[in-house]
């Protein structure tokens, strides 16, 4: 219905892919450990609650410090799946415009300051993933009037749902477990961040199936048009 855009040398994205996958499959391994500790500590400070002389406190003292040490690894870890993420992100999209029959509905800096912005930080992001896999995706756009009418990808509403939830439990535990002051508070805001953690290692094995997936797509039509064009 559309003639199909011109073959385009698209640039290499494997290797940042794979560098994108490894920084999330690596936090989500992190998260995974944050969650294990977290369930441990709401445990021990669910039988500390229910009979003082059961637990000694030097092993509740002991787990905060684990919690904290693990904390710490988390963060690192994040900053780094984010760094990664982005880079790849923006291959991923300069990539999928000459690809579009059409301009992308959002400007390349919303790559990065649609993920902060109050409000439309809420759909943003995804609205750039869901445009970059219609053009990657051979026949994405099939029959599309725009991008907005292309078809949706599981995938990608799985992880943006996640890390949406995520985002939710956070601040739920920042607003309302706030400086806990008893132990009942204390343990519903650690079991509070064992659901976050939870929520955002899902998010970041979903996000690296995504990365994964579009890279596919856009190794392939690499192929493609370099291949067409040598023999133009």
């Amino acid at each position: 219905m559309y003639p199909a855009p011109p073959p385009t040398a698209l640039r290499p994205i494997h290797g940042r892919a794979v560098a994108a996958s490894v920084a999330l499959a690596l936090n989500a391994l992190v998260g995974l450990t944050a969650s294990v500790v977290g369930v441990q500590r709401v445990a021990l400070i669910s039988e500390f609650s229910a009979d003082p002389d059961s637990v000694d406190i030097a092993e509740i003292e002991a787990g905060d410090s684990i919690a904290g040490a693990v904390a710490m690894v988390q963060s690192v870890a994040y900053v780094l799946a984010i760094a990664a993420f982005l880079v790849w992100l923006y291959r991923a999209r300069k990539n999928a415009e000459p690809l579009a029959l059409w301009p992308h509905r959002l400007s390349t800096p919303w790559l990065f300051f649609g993920w902060v912005v109050p409000v439309v930080s809420f759909w943003f992001p995804k609205q750039i993933m869901d445009d970059i896999w219609a053009s990657s995706k051979p026949g994405g756009l099939h029959l599309a009037p725009n991008f907005g009418a292309a078809r949706r990808s599981g995938l990608i509403w799985a992880w943006w749902l996640a890390w949406l939830a995520a985002v939710w439990a956070s601040k739920l535990v920042s607003n309302g477990f706030r400086n806990p002051d008893d132990l009942e508070s204390i343990r519903r805001a650690v079991l509070v961040d064992v659901i976050t953690d939870a929520l955002l290692v899902i998010a970041a094995i979903l996000a690296a199936m995504i990365v994964l997936q579009i890279s596919r797509f856009q190794e392939a039509r690499r192929s493609i048009a370099a291949h067409q064009i040598a023999a133009a």
